[in-house]
């Protein structure tokens, strides 16, 4: 059985396959200000602004219970070697010890409380924001154009209600949304003869592309164990900003919203070798599951927005001091497929308001999607930062004093095969001859077709 559950964090507590998270604590002490401006400029709720300043007041109450611990033990021991060498006064040394062990006790769970309400405040807080992240929080700033110059390009095909791709599909017998509808309920659907095709063309073209630019495929498992979901901070929200996901009843298991979570995983635990192969780049497709509550209007209609559907994900394993190169190297990648694709779209640089807990900067690419007269999401590519490798225990060797880091992960969308597919069908199909013109890169994925017809 399958349930949606809503949830808001996580709960801090440890797990059977995920040692506790390596949050640092004392950076968060240090650093107090930077916290609080990460939560402000995300626009997050002020109870996490009151997170920071309980660890930076607390953090010294627990260390104040460190030292009275350790001071006890030390007395103890020292007591305890006196017993060994023959004291004088054995009843009252032999009294102090139980008023040692009767003092110590108490303090030890009081320790043991205050470190685990610190560590689930702080496992709360969200990531820091990039420098290059734009400092108005609700507006993001438009990077580059591909195949167009601007938002009113004269070239863009003009937004109709014969260019939606839902009216596109039904009329050339590609897609069945009443089916669907049927069977398993809204926001499902069949993708028929030429339709399926296009989603294998799609899957193909991107990890051939990816396999050319030195990532590892990888067949990811699409169901993983809640713990991992929540220590990737992968939250797919609705428009209430709550977290919805499919979780197996009575299972503890989660059907993964995209490949990035068992991506991530992949190297959980692990510490990687200094000289080993590292960065490391992975390209994994999966099915993706998403409740999608909340959501209303044009974005639930025909193939935008659903709960099952196809996604090739990039995934990049990193030094901290790479995060940049590395982001941009996803991006780019991004703007090549979607620039093969002839596809008219834009890159944005997300607003600090819309960045997931994990992530430090995000870009998002959009495509002109003229039947549903708007621009839509086709990609985003994010810098998370240690933020998912201090939760899944993934570090490297540096060769230096220090031993180790945490490494940064980023991730990016390849192929997310449903929103091309609204934006292959609205921006490519001719009203007057009913046919889909399919872009030159698929057509060796597509049998040698050059089009999409009626049967």
């Amino acid at each position: 059985m399958i349930r949606v559950l809503r949830r808001f964090a996580s709960t801090g507590k440890n797990t059977s396959i995920l040692r506790r998270a390596q949050i640092d604590i004392n950076d968060i002490v240090n650093r107090p200000n930077e916290y609080k401006s990460s939560i402000e400029r995300r626009l997050l709720s002020p109870s996490l602004v009151e997170n920071v300043d309980y660890i930076v007041k607390f953090r010294k109450t627990q260390t104040d219970l460190f030292n009275q611990i350790n001071s006890l033990k030390r007395e103890r021991n020292e007591i305890s070697d006196s017993l060994k060498k023959g004291t004088s006064e054995l009843a009252t040394v032999k009294k102090r010890l139980e008023e040692i062990k009767s003092e110590i006790k108490p303090l030890e769970k009081q320790w043991k409380d205050l470190d685990e309400e610190i560590f689930v405040k702080a496992e709360a807080l969200p990531n820091h924001v990039s420098e290059g992240v734009p400092q108005d929080p609700l507006k993001e700033t438009i990077a580059q154009f591909i195949n167009c110059q601007s938002e009113t390009d004269p070239s863009l095909v003009p937004e109709s209600p014969e260019q939606d791709h839902k009216a596109i599909g039904e009329l050339l017998n590609i897609m069945d949304f009443q089916t669907a509808s049927n069977i398993s309920g809204p926001s499902w659907y069949y993708l028929i003869g030429d339709g399926a095709l296009l989603e294998q063309a799609l899957v193909q073209y991107a990890l051939s592309k990816a396999r050319k630019h030195g990532y590892t495929m990888i067949t990811p498992p699409s169901i993983v164990r809640s713990e991992v979901v929540s220590a990737c901070g992968f939250k797919p929200n609705d428009q209430n900003n709550e977290k919805q996901i499919y979780e197996l009843e009575g299972e503890k298991k989660s059907l993964t919203g995209t490949a990035e979570i068992p991506l991530a995983a992949f190297h959980a635990s692990t510490t990687f070798a200094e000289g080993s192969d590292f960065p490391k780049k992975y390209v994994g497709v999966s099915r993706s599951y998403r409740a999608e509550a909340g959501a209303s209007g044009k974005d639930t209609k025909g193939l935008y927005r659903v709960h099952e559907f196809t996604k090739v994900e990039l995934f990049h394993f990193s030094t901290r001091d790479k995060e940049a190169e590395e982001l941009q190297q996803l991006k780019d990648m991004q703007v090549e497929i979607i620039t093969e694709l002839g596809l008219a779209a834009k890159v944005l640089n997300m607003p600090s308001s819309d960045l997931g807990s994990p992530a430090m900067q995000k870009y998002d690419i959009e495509a002109w999607m003229p039947g549903r007269g708007s621009w839509g999401e086709l990609t985003s590519c994010s810098n998370c930062g240690d933020y998912q490798a201090r939760r899944l225990g993934i570090r490297y060797r540096t060769g230096s004093e220090s031993g180790s880091k945490h490494a940064s992960t980023l991730n990016g969308t390849a192929m997310a095969v449903p929103r091309v597919i609204v934006a292959l069908l609205e921006q490519n199909y001719n009203p007057q001859t009913k046919e889909i013109a399919i872009p030159k890169v698929l057509q060796p994925y597509m049998d040698g077709k050059d089009r999409i017809t009626q049967n």
